[in-house]
């Protein structure tokens, strides 16, 4: 049958007897917590869209990375004609984290605050000091459009970064010359050959037990949606092979209500493309479940069938054949390009996003919540300090000032003792707590990753991917069962913006 759009206020009872079955006040665990950007109201969405890959699928980073750097460095070896001795390197996964930028012309790889400002820069694994990179990054701006960087914004691109910065520093100790930019140029294609000839699929799908968690509350959640009165799709860029394999694993069998896992969705769409499912015109196809193959276009204003199996297509005919509101979709993905930025300026549908890592992360800051605490405490008081020492530095100045003009020598002299020490003491005051406040910054920086820090930050200011991430999700959290906690009428309200001169 064909899918419409629920009469408003069809649901209307149904979602109030569900919200009142909701036991009022349970506190959720704060690394299970959704977080807000910007208010959603879930009673305002009527179509909610998953992705697959590290959404709905949740990868075991440590076997997933392996998986990878394995397949490229055969690539790599075998293709490209670089040494085997690379297989005896030792490619460490702290290495790299989401929001990093590699210069393809320098071989470096660094991390940036959202004002764009560089901060940490490694040339392999050497970092560069602070002359170096001033050098190279603060002269100018820097423009991540221009083909000479490549940033690293998804879980799946991780070891290229972890991969480069390893093959640099052996190839740099054996004397070669290396081009930066086609070093990187090798690693991308060989990962990308490894992903379309099957290398890596055909592996993780005979061992998805290996590679895939399975999350027991996905089922749940899912179904607590659709018991809402919400319509669920799924829309991923994985073929449709893949996409069988994986969703059969996560969720056949776990509810009785349920046949197969694709009863769960009214539409699937696979082969999806992003980001140029928003920003192109490809038409949608239908595809047989049972052997793949075409069984032709989806016809000009068309509506999708449930249990069908689409791939390609574009968001312009998604809205029509789904009958969506088009304010009333919510895209729940990983990408911060492919799915967050390019719907949000694509569309107006709303935005979640799941950030694996972000539970480790969280269980940090609740492990250093005291340092972090300090840390402020003595940001305050340097800035006392410093306001002091541009007090005393003034009154010195027109104590000096009174030499020589006929005022009592030694009482102008005492004067330059009193300003001068109070000086000296302040100064010594601004030295300690600048000294303190470094070593509570590298305990905790080394604490979140001991190359980077917290992804999210970037010294005292958001990271370039934290800012991203406030800029286009309305949510973010750090996996889809976490709505599972919540009402499904939830009116998920944002904390309150302040400027600076708004503060108390």
């Amino acid at each position: 049958m064909s899918l419409s759009e629920p009469k408003p206020g069809a649901h209307l009872e149904l979602l109030k007897s569900l919200s009142s079955a909701v036991p009022k006040g349970l506190k959720v665990e704060r690394e299970r917590r959704i977080f807000v950007n910007r208010n959603l109201r879930m009673d305002e969405i009527d179509l909610i869209g998953f992705d697959m890959d590290y959404t709905l699928a949740l990868y075991n980073q440590k076997n997933l990375e392996g998986l990878s750097i394995k397949c490229t460095l055969d690539k790599l070896i075998k293709q490209r004609g670089y040494p085997e001795d690379i297989l005896k390197l030792k490619y460490d996964p702290l290495f790299a984290v989401r929001g990093l930028v590699v210069d393809r012309k320098h071989g470096n790889i660094f991390k940036m605050d959202r004002y764009g400002h560089v901060g940490r820069v490694f040339h392999g694994k050497r970092p560069l000091g602070k002359e170096e990179r001033h050098l190279l990054y603060r002269t100018e701006r820097i423009r991540l459009s221009l083909p000479r960087y490549a940033w690293i914004d998804t879980l799946f691109a991780l070891p290229e970064a972890v991969m480069y910065a390893a093959i640099i520093d052996f190839l740099e100790a054996r004397g070669d010359k290396i081009h930066y930019s086609q070093l990187w140029q090798d690693i991308r294609d060989s990962i990308d050959e490894a992903h379309r000839d099957e290398s890596m699929k055909r592996i993780i799908k005979a061992n998805l037990s290996d590679y895939i968690t399975r999350d027991p509350e996905l089922a749940p959640t899912l179904h607590k949606f659709r018991s809402s009165g919400r319509r669920l799709f799924l829309l991923t860029n994985s073929a449709w092979d893949y996409t069988e394999a994986v969703m059969h694993y996560l969720l056949d069998g776990s509810l009785p209500t349920y046949t197969t896992w694709r009863s769960y969705f009214d539409i699937i769409i696979v082969s999806g493309a992003k980001p140029g499912f928003f920003t192109e015109r490809k038409p949608f196809i239908e595809v047989d479940p049972a052997t793949g193959a075409s069984r032709g276009s989806l016809e000009e204003g068309a509506q999708f069938v449930r249990n069908r199996v689409y791939q390609g297509g574009n968001i312009q005919d998604f809205e029509t054949a789904a009958g969506a509101g088009k304010d009333r979709v919510l895209y729940i993905g990983d990408h911060i390009y492919g799915d967050m930025l390019r719907a949000k300026k694509s569309s107006v549908w709303r935005t979640a996003m799941i950030l694996q890592e972000l539970e480790l992360e969280i269980r940090q800051y609740e492990r250093f919540k005291d340092r972090l605490n300090r840390l402020e405490s003595l940001e305050r008081q340097l800035l006392r300090d410093e306001s002091d020492v541009s007090y005393q530095q003034l009154l010195l100045k027109e104590v000096q000032k009174l030499e020589g003009g006929g005022h009592d020598a030694d009482l102008v002299e005492a004067a330059k003792r009193e300003a001068k020490h109070r000086l000296d003491d302040l100064r010594a005051s601004l030295k300690a707590v600048a000294e303190e406040m470094e070593a509570i910054e590298g305990e905790v920086d080394s604490a979140f990753n001991p190359y980077w820090g917290a992804i999210f930050r970037e010294g005292a200011e958001n990271s370039r991917f934290g800012q991203q991430v406030d800029d286009y999700a309305c949510v973010y959290t750090s996996r889809v069962s976490n709505f599972l906690s919540y009402s499904p009428l939830r009116y998920f309200r944002s904390p309150r913006d302040h400027m600076p001169h708004e503060l108390v």
